[in-house]
């Protein structure tokens, strides 16, 4: 018989009578939750020099706005799977001690009719407070989020978040910014979208900005009784760019030169994926790449070679994503057609890192590039 072994035995001898040394202090950790019209995402995290480290994520496509189109409601499997999802977030912040978060929901809540209820009962079951955020804001934390990607060389910005039920684009002039400043100003830009300068130096000067109340899902419904998959296609590239007449860019020539587009949303990072080949989605291969759009138009094509059943069961585009896929890239081509420029800098990151960023500048936790 073995005999029981000491508590503590092989242990340094004297930690039964020492006090255990403290634990280090660890960073605050800051939570954001974005839910969308198809989908539910949360980041929590903690601030690391000028970035912040991931700490857990959650994301599940719930499909909250289904239906929306034709009824104007939230319907009652969507706010099931929705609750459900949320029910788990809740448990996450919990478990983490989540100390500051921003939790907001966007175009299918604005848009529904039953909208106010369905916060209600979010708050009753789960105990999350969600706002319901403006079309403005909603931009806003999405170019503040991308701003890391921004090259140095750029006077001239287009930021893109297709979403799921509405479409942002900002347009922003960085020709009076220094080049080394450009990436601060555009995130000191969460504070609105104001040509002032303020007291952290020079501010990116938003020329125009537009929500287009079309994205992924609203698209796809406005033509889904369109049977052949081609012509469902153009006339969903078509329609979109028809709802870009009232933007200011879309009036004026731009130089190329000094030009690039931001493009933040699952589309975007599954055509990048689908472009790498990759089978198992790796976020580290796909946020910054820069694609050309003949690199864009070729991925395009094969997703119009391969049919509904074909992108089903195409490993590179995932059963989330099949479905909506063809209005994303219809998006993505009309804002190709529209403005001078053969490359798309890919973003995989969207309204919670912009809330993350916001909300760490505001507890200034966040070092400066210098000093990071």
């Amino acid at each position: 018989m073995t005999p029981k072994r000491p508590e503590g035995a092989g242990a340094n001898p004297m930690s039964a009578l020492s006090p255990a040394p403290n634990p280090p202090d660890r960073a605050p950790l800051y939570a954001a939750l974005d839910l969308g019209t198809n989908s539910c995402r949360m980041l929590i995290a903690e601030p690391r020099g000028n970035q912040f480290r991931v700490i857990d994520s959650f994301s599940k496509s719930v499909q909250l706005g289904a239906g929306l189109e034709s009824s104007g409601l939230l319907s009652r499997a969507s706010i099931g799977r929705t609750i459900q999802a949320l029910r788990v977030c809740q448990q996450k912040l919990k478990r983490h001690k989540v100390g500051s978060m921003r939790l907001v929901a966007t175009e299918a809540c604005r848009r529904a009719s039953n909208g106010a209820s369905f916060m209600a009962r979010v708050r009753r079951e789960t105990g999350l407070m969600l706002d319901v955020i403006t079309p403005l804001e909603e931009a806003q934390l999405a170019v503040v989020s991308c701003a890391p990607l921004v090259s140095y060389d750029t006077d001239q910005l287009l930021v893109v978040d297709i979403g799921g039920g509405s479409t942002e684009l900002v347009w922003i002039d960085l020709t009076d910014v220094p080049r080394a400043e450009r990436r601060r100003a555009i995130m000191r830009l969460h504070g609105g979208f104001n040509t002032a300068e303020g007291a952290g130096g020079p501010r990116a000067r938003v020329v125009d900005w537009i929500s287009v109340p079309l994205g992924v899902a609203t698209l796809r419904d406005q033509f889904q009784d369109v049977e052949d998959d081609g012509a469902r296609f153009a006339l969903m590239s078509w329609f979109f760019e028809e709802n870009l007449m009232e933007f200011a860019p879309y009036k004026r020539e731009q130089s190329r030169k000094g030009f690039q587009i931001v493009g933040t949303s699952g589309t975007v990072t599954t055509v990048a994926a689908s472009h790498l080949g990759l089978k198992r989605y790796d976020r580290n291969r796909v946020d910054g790449l820069r694609m050309t759009s003949d690199e864009i138009d070729t991925v395009i094509r094969s997703y119009l070679a391969l049919g509904p059943d074909g992108r089903r069961s195409d490993p590179r585009i995932g059963l989330d994503r099949h479905a909506l896929i063809m209005s994303g890239v219809a998006i993505l081509q009309a804002l190709l057609r529209c403005w001078p420029t053969d490359r798309l800098s890919v973003a995989d990151r969207g309204l919670r890192e912009g809330m993350l960023y916001a909300q760490m500048a505001a507890d200034g936790v966040l070092a400066s590039e210098e000093s990071a």
